[in-house]
């Protein structure tokens, strides 16, 4: 089997994140994320996303960040508004649901929804005593078909969740490849005024785990470490976090990654293009290309890719490159996909 293309976080780290770690391996440090290496790298990330009245949270991993902040806001007779191919709605086990929270679901236009969509979604629940009533929005930059969202965009939900008293949360598993894809316009200082709270991603962007939950809205701000150890989420070496956001963000290093991936991945695309394959637009670092049967299988078994969508006699299969991935392994795909065409 080649270089592995199934997802960005099958490599443990990046070696300056290790170093990092290797480096206060040995230090006492104050547990629960209360340490100096966390708000350094809490303040790092406030400079970075515009957000200087931010809280920021270190947490272990996506899934666990979404149900704590989605927890934290909403009443058991409220519900979060997601795109049908959101991760809290798809991949997340019920993890969301299975809490007591309901996912209103909204049908994706390229895994993205649209201000007006929430507008027509929150219209439709008109019974406020026996319907759950819209209290979320939730949508993941870049979303689970890696397309990613334009500041105007983010700007008009922003508009419409406080034209309706809701909020916004934007998931940032790859935010870092969000912001670094060539078609981005979003600046990364907007996010500290575009939404209630948003984090971001380490675990897929270089860092050995991790996520850092940015809360703009001191409402939902109030009391979260309680809720945090309530919910068993609370880390005693919470440094181990914060040294690696500190490593990450201190000279760069995180939109560094991101990028590197994402330039990786447009590669693919490229020869994936000029050999004629069928890739869905994504201008990050996923890439959905569909394949006869026979070929697509045999991809996956080379390459460990994910089966994405089984059409019959065609099969969709995502690639995803990584903070790790090289010109030799995307030369080696090329190579394999250009000896396999038919």
């Amino acid at each position: 089997m080649g270089k592995r293309f199934r997802n960005d976080y099958c490599e443990l780290a990046h070696p300056f994140i290790l170093k990092a770690l290797m480096e206060h391996s040995s230090e006492q440090n104050e547990a629960y994320g209360l340490d100096v290496h966390s708000r350094k790298a809490a303040q790092y990330i406030k400079d970075a996303f515009g957000a200087p009245s931010a809280e920021v949270f270190f947490l272990a991993g996506g899934t666990q960040t979404n149900l704590l902040l989605i927890s934290k806001a909403l009443r058991h007779f409220e519900g979060v508004i997601s795109a049908d191919t959101g991760h809290i709605n798809v991949h997340e086990t019920a993890a969301v649901e299975g809490s007591g929270y309901k996912i209103i679901t909204i049908p994706n236009i390229n895994g993205k929804i649209t201000a007006k969509q929430v507008e027509e979604k929150v219209a439709s629940f008109n019974d406020d005593e026996h319907m759950v009533r819209p209290r979320m929005v939730y949508i993941s930059n870049s979303t689970e078909l890696g397309t990613i969202y334009t500041e105007s965009e983010l700007a008009e939900i922003c508009g419409v969740c406080k034209k309706l008293n809701l909020y916004f949360f934007i998931d940032g598993a790859r935010l870092g490849s969000a912001l670094t894809s060539s078609e981005n316009d979003l600046k990364p200082s907007a996010l500290g005024k575009l939404c209630d709270a948003f984090y971001v991603g380490g675990t897929k962007n270089g860092l050995l785990f991790g996520e850092a939950l940015v809360i703009n809205n001191p409402e939902l701000a109030k009391d979260f470490r309680r809720h945090i150890k309530n919910k068993g989420a609370m880390l005693a070496k919470g440094y181990a976090v914060g040294i690696q956001f500190e490593a990450a963000f201190e000279n760069g290093l995180y939109f560094e990654l991101a990028k590197k991936a994402n330039v990786m991945a447009d590669l693919i695309k490229k020869g994936f293009k000029e050999f004629g394959i069928d890739i869905l637009p994504s201008p990050t670092n996923q890439i959905f290309a569909t394949f006869e049967k026979e070929s697509a299988l045999l991809y996956i078994k080379t390459f460990g890719c994910e089966l994405w969508e089984d059409h019959g006699e065609k099969l969709t299969i995502r690639f995803v490159t990584s903070f790790l991935t090289e010109e030799p392994d995307v030369n080696e795909l090329l190579e394999f996909a250009s000896s396999h065409r038919k």
